[in-house]
């Protein structure tokens, strides 16, 4: 399934600052728009708009999703084995990954994006295994 994008005219004075942008990690820009809504108290999170009701009460989408977000939202009791899970998964070092389930306390954190439905519920299986609790979004 290839997407199109949208081909997006960007500034000059922005150009360096979105190559940047484009380099980074999933993981890496989630903490950066974190930052940034810490560092100038707002909010990245879409405003939720009061959806009118549909006929027969059933939802605006019946069919399932193709692709989900795993999101961990707590490392539960054996914090070092979801730890090492994270490792794995993100290839991210031991201090990167200790400080992602670290964040959890604060706020879910999202560990994979856009992934098809099997590979999110092997996701999930290694890390209930692990005693962490994860949402597929």
């Amino acid at each position: 399934m290839a997407e199109e994008k949208e081909i997006v005219e960007v500034p000059e004075k922005f150009k360096k600052l979105v190559e940047e942008i484009e380099k980074m990690s999933v993981l890496d820009l989630s903490e950066l728009v974190k930052v940034l809504e810490d560092k100038f108290g707002v909010s990245a999170a879409p405003q939720m708009m009061a959806a009118a009701p549909v006929a027969g009460g059933e939802a605006a989408s019946a069919e399932e999703k193709s692709s989900y977000d795993v999101v961990l939202t707590s490392a539960g009791e054996k914090k070092i084995d979801v730890i090492k899970v994270v490792r794995d998964l993100t290839q991210k070092g031991l201090k990167e990954a200790k400080d992602l389930v670290d964040e959890i306390a604060s706020a879910p954190q999202v560990i994979r994006e856009g992934v098809e439905k099997k590979e999110a519920e092997e996701l999930k299986k290694k890390f209930t295994e692990a005693g962490a609790t994860v949402e597929l979004k």
